[in-house]
């Protein structure tokens, strides 16, 4: 045979030889195209806190003290609005921003820790008229609050204003210290003031018991308010209504302080 027939053979007998090869081998299949799975939608972000009742602040030409160090400041500032040291010998002085924000803040609850409080308790006994169970308030304890409520008409209430403003960023930061890192402090005092004004006016002195040894008042009702509305129904029908005067005044000028559009 020719040479041509033999690698005309091989060429043959070679392709033979790979078609029986592709054929026995197994087909492979391609991976499986794996889809994943949509994402899914993240939760929205809690939104910030909408402040109600904004204060203009402006840059103080002066730093403003830090906090732990700010009682003599705010003492200078007290005796600008007070001519009458007498009467601003009813204040604590230590911690006095820290003492502000937390007795506010606790007004509307059930219980006031007294050792915060900014003012020095009153005088006195707390005076009762009546026997055994027929015990109500006697209309003589007023008087023990007469100071107080004097401390609280002898200041201006656009000054006294006009300077929380100025020193906002303190009771801010001692706020967000007692535990609100995103709460507004302005806020919170309107929301207590108004707390405070929703106190009901007492006609007669109410009733009281002593199942211990602090007197309550004898109607359920008034026993179950808050810390900050029995003050006010305790100091008398007059002063009451004086000190609801001056919180009326008060909130007033706080709401008057949103900056302009």
């Amino acid at each position: 045979m020719s040479k041509a027939i033999w690698w005309s053979i091989i060429i043959v007998g070679l392709g033979l030889c790979a078609l029986i090869i592709y054929y026995a081998l197994p087909k492979t299949q391609p991976e499986p195209t794996v889809r994943q799975p949509p994402a899914a939608a993240q939760p929205p972000a809690p939104a910030e806190p909408q402040i109600r009742f904004p204060l203009a602040q402006r840059t103080p030409e002066q730093p403003l003290p830090a906090l732990d160090v700010s009682d003599s400041t705010m003492r200078n500032a007290l005796d600008e609005l007070v001519s009458d040291k007498s009467l601003i010998e009813l204040l604590l002085p230590q911690d006095f921003v820290r003492r502000i924000v937390v007795t506010v803040d606790n007004l509307p609850r059930q219980k006031l820790a007294l050792r915060l409080i900014p003012l020095k308790l009153p005088g006195g006994k707390f005076l009762v008229s009546g026997k055994d169970n027929n015990q109500a308030m006697a209309p003589d304890n007023a008087a023990r609050y007469a100071l107080y409520v004097k401390l609280a008409e002898v200041i201006d209430a656009k000054k006294l204003v006009a300077r929380y403003v100025h020193y906002y960023p303190l009771f801010q930061q001692a706020y967000q210290d007692l535990g609100y890192p995103k709460g507004y402090f302005n806020d919170r005092l309107v929301e207590v003031i108004d707390h405070l004004l929703a106190t009901p006016d007492l006609g007669a002195p109410p009733g009281l018991v002593r199942p211990k040894v602090f007197y309550l008042f004898a109607d359920p009702a008034l026993e179950a308010r808050s810390a900050g509305q029995k003050i006010l129904m305790r100091i008398g029908n007059d002063n009451a209504a004086r000190i609801k005067a001056k919180l009326s005044e008060l909130r007033g000028e706080l709401t008057r302080q949103a900056p302009k559009p």
